[in-house]
Parts: C-alpha cells; sequence; structure tokens
C-alpha cells in the first residue's frame, strides 16, 4: 500500500472510536523509570502516555506514525493531559527519524507487517537501540505467503494480515538485524484468514551489547 493511501486511510480513523491494535506488547514491556522508550504506530497515542508515565520526568518517549491524523490526535491529547516527556514523528518505519543508540526500549502493536521492507524495519529496531536495548512487539505471521490476491485487499489489510510473512521469515529477519535472546511471549493456535491460516504473537528480543550496529555498516 501506497504511503499516500495509508496517511489518508488512518487519519480518517484517527476520530473514530473503532480499535486499530491487534496485541498487548506494552503490557509486557516493563518501562523503568528514567528510560527512552520508542512506539512504533503510536497511533492516537495511548501506549505513549501509557509508557510516558511509566518512565516518568527523567525519562522520554517518541511516538512514531505514518498518519498525519493519527499524530495530531495524540499532540492535542498530550498537550491537554499535560504530558511533557512524549515527542510524535512523522515517518517511515524503514527511515525512523531518531539517532542511533538512542533507546532503551521500543514496542509495536501489529504496524510492522504493513511495511513492504521488513527487514529494513528491524535493522532501524536494531539500529536506534542502545547496546542491551530491547524490543517487545505484538505482531501477525502467517501459515505460507499471503496469495498475491489479499496483498492489497483493504479488508486484509485492514485486519493486519496482508503483509504478513511466515514464521520462519520472520524470525530470520530478527536475527538477519543482529538481535539474540529471542523469546515468544504469547502466541496462538492458527486461525482462518482468506485461503491461508495466520498466528498472532509478541515477541521480545535484546541488541546484544557490543555487537557492531547494522545501520552504521
Amino acid at each position: 500500500m501506497e504511503y499516500k493511501e495509508i496517511n489518508s486511510r488512518y487519519s480518517e480513523l484517527a476520530e473514530s472510536s473503532c480499535c486499530l491494535s491487534c496485541g498487548g506488547a506494552i503490557n509486557y514491556s516493563e518501562p523503568l523509570p528514567g528510560e527512552v522508550c520508542v512506539d512504533l504506530g503510536s497511533g492516537r497515542g495511548t501506549d505513549v502516555m501509557r509508557l510516558a508515565e511509566k518512565v516518568g520526568e527523567k525519562g522520554f518517549v517518541f511516538g512514531i506514525d505514518i498518519s498525519e491524523g493519527m499524530l495530531k490526535k495524540a499532540v492535542s491529547t498530550a498537550e491537554r493531559l499535560g504530558v511533557k516527556n512524549v515527542k510524535f514523528l512523522q515517518c517511515p518505519l524503514e527511515h525512523l527519524g531518531i539517532e542511533s543508540n538512542t533507546a532503551d526500549l521500543v514496542i509495536s502493536n501489529c504496524t510492522i507487517n504493513h511495511s513492504s521492507d521488513k527487514q529494513a524495519v528491524w535493522n532501524e529496531i536494531f539500529r536506534i537501540l542502545k547496546n542491551g536495548g530491547r524490543f517487545v512487539v505484538s505482531d501477525i505471521y502467517s501459515s505460507e505467503p499471503v496469495p498475491e490476491e489479499y496483498k492489497n485487499d483493504p479488508v486484509a489489510v485492514s485486519e493486519c494480515w496482508a503483509g504478513s510473512v511466515t514464521r520462519a521469515e520472520y524470525l530470520e529477519q530478527l536475527r538477519s538485524a543482529g538481535f539474540s535472546d529471542i523469546k515468544i511471549v504469547e502466541e496462538s493456535q492458527p486461525y482462518a484468514k482468506g485461503k491461508i491460516l495466520v498466528s498472532s504473537w509478541t515477541i521480545a528480543g535484546i541488541r546484544p551489547s557490543g555487537k557492531c550496529n547494522c545501520g552504521d555498516k
């Protein structure tokens, strides 16, 4: 799906009451006071606000989203609540506008599957994390490659499985980016979508201390 189409689709949903998340990565993220956190696909900013409260005044949280409408809603909410230790950025997941070795924690809920270059996204997550930094991500993987007919299907896209890859491919992307101690926090049984089966899961991993930053190679 093209940038303009994604921006338009999710900007229209910014003021709606629908739920746009398929996971609860924040529930397993355990942010600590003073940490720098990043929420990829931050939407209206709900999880960003929760993280900001956990890390406190000495910590900081970045919210990343591609939708102008979602970002405007998130900024408005932060201002209304008087939350100062947050910043919202509009940028694609493949090119995060955050300096290398910045974050202690990266979370995301059903956003990475929308990217057409998921390896680039994981490389970027690795790049912005500090040595020893961690990610907790909820997402969807497919039992087999998604048929071409579903990749731009509006329903499949909205259900967050149109761009999914297989479990094996997903784990290989994490290893290729350089992550270690990869753990499956939770994982559903396969369920039918279109002509294939998909599964939801939450995974976690660590950027090893002293390992070369992929973005600096």
